[in-house]
């Protein structure tokens, strides 16, 4: 996966006063003290110059002696990541918020080496351009005439995945995940985005999910085109 190009720091700097904003506004989320500063911190860390966004690289970033603490925030510290999603569309419906927006469904692959990471399986990655071992994410977007922004992400669970009460228990996948296919994910996001009433002319993606007749009578049925 191609490493996106470091941000010039001026840029960051003119951002601050933003990403102090939308900090305070995530903030409540996060329970304990230290956790909600390390959220700050990660989200500055994230639009730094950084080489590789991972939790070593995050970590120095941020001023932080091992990536334990970057770690625990993703993997094991108690926060709603749904309400923080919330919160993250409102935020950009009033920023960018336009009648004539786009919402865009696509997918990406992310490229792993074993076998525990969930979803992780053999299959077409479009961010490699052939069959891999990776994990998919479907996104949704959010393109507007002042901005782009994304608005909300599902993990694929293949069926092997699903169907497989060991490996689920193993990875600690809860037991109302179902299994569900990428368009039927892409139609969960788009109905959550309905919902709050992100305004948008148009819903796009690619052949895979313009090829799904469910999601299609289903936008015509939500009078979306």
């Amino acid at each position: 996966m191609t490493q996106p190009e470091p941000t010039p720091l001026v840029q960051i700097e003119d951002w601050h006063d933003d990403l102090m904003t939308l900090h305070a506004r995530i903030a409540p989320r996060f329970g304990r003290p230290e956790v909600r500063a390390r959220v700050g911190r990660y989200l500055a860390g994230l639009l730094g110059p950084v080489e590789r966004r991972n939790g070593w690289h995050l970590a120095e970033q941020i001023g932080e002696q091992t990536p334990d603490g970057v770690q625990r925030l993703l993997r094991t510290a108690r926060w709603d990541a749904e309400a923080v999603r919330d919160d993250l569309r409102a935020y950009v419906v009033e920023r960018l918020g336009n009648p004539d927006a786009v919402l865009v469904i696509d997918e990406t692959g992310f490229l792993k080496k074993g076998t525990k990471s969930v979803g992780v399986a053999r299959q077409y990655s479009g961010t490699a351009g052939r069959i891999e071992n990776c994990q998919i994410g479907v996104f949704l977007a959010y393109a507007a005439p002042c901005g782009r922004a994304f608005l909300d992400r599902s993990l694929d669970l293949p069926k092997a995945w699903a169907t497989d009460r060991e490996r689920r228990q193993t990875a600690g996948i809860p037991s109302e995940v179902p299994f569900a296919t990428k368009p039927a994910l892409a139609q969960t996001m788009l109905a959550r985005a309905f919902a709050a009433d992100v305004p948008a002319a148009w819903v796009t993606a690619d052949s895979v999910y313009g090829s799904d007749s469910k999601l299609r009578f289903w936008l015509q049925a939500q009078h979306r085109s």
